[in-house]
């Protein structure tokens, strides 16, 4: 059985302040904190110039005023260089006559992939995974998720997430599956509930 280092920092889970960073972006020099008092969705991609990757910020690019509407901020990842990042947000808007609105940090020294556990020293390579970290105003991660290097992320999910995430910040109420904004929403229970108790039937309509 292999035993684990109790040295070994651990990946950053919900409940934890997402570490902050300065780097060079696509609009400048940024440090994540300078997000705090909105929502962000702090995302990274394997690489520039691939299929996968493009599809994504296409479909985020056009999905960009939704998240506004939310007061939530998008910044996007990957090793690449900031020239690498230029040309292909230049492709992109050639190709596909759409313009990126939101900053993509250059990590070509994994500084911030290795803080945020999108790659670890036994990595094959400097591809980081399709990682997203949803933050609160007060630079909380408040959900993360990981996808493949070969499965697009679902856009309308992330957003689904962040309008989830804001309804329920309060803990007055919890959002059921597949909870859309204006469905019906779940009381947390006031006591620990069993099999016997009512510990389902407590909802109330989100109007």
């Amino acid at each position: 059985m292999e035993t684990i280092d109790a040295n070994m920092p651990r990946s950053l889970r919900i409940g934890d302040i997402a570490p902050n960073f300065i780097a060079r972006t696509t609009q400048g020099e940024i440090a994540l904190d300078q997000f705090r008092g909105r929502w962000l969705v702090f995302f990274s991609h394997p690489a520039d110039f691939t299929p996968v990757c493009t599809s994504e910020f296409v479909a985020l690019a056009k999905a960009a005023p939704c998240f506004e509407e939310l007061d939530c901020a998008l910044l996007g990842l990957s090793v690449d260089s900031l020239y690498s990042h230029v040309a292909w947000m230049r492709a992109i808007r050639d190709l596909f006559g759409v313009e990126v609105p939101f900053p993509v940090i250059e990590d070509p020294s994994l500084a911030v992939g290795y803080a945020y556990g999108m790659l670890d020293e036994q990595a094959s390579d400097a591809s980081t995974v399709r990682a997203t970290y949803f933050i609160d105003p007060e630079g909380i991660i408040r959900a993360l998720t990981w996808y493949p290097m070969n499965v697009g992320r679902s856009i309308d999910e992330m957003l689904r997430m962040v309008r989830a995430l804001q309804r329920s910040a309060d803990g007055e109420v919890y959002t059921p599956a597949d909870w859309q904004p204006g469905d019906d929403v779940l009381v947390p229970p006031a006591l620990p509930v069993g099999p016997g108790g009512d510990w389902f039937h407590q909802t109330k309509a989100d109007r």
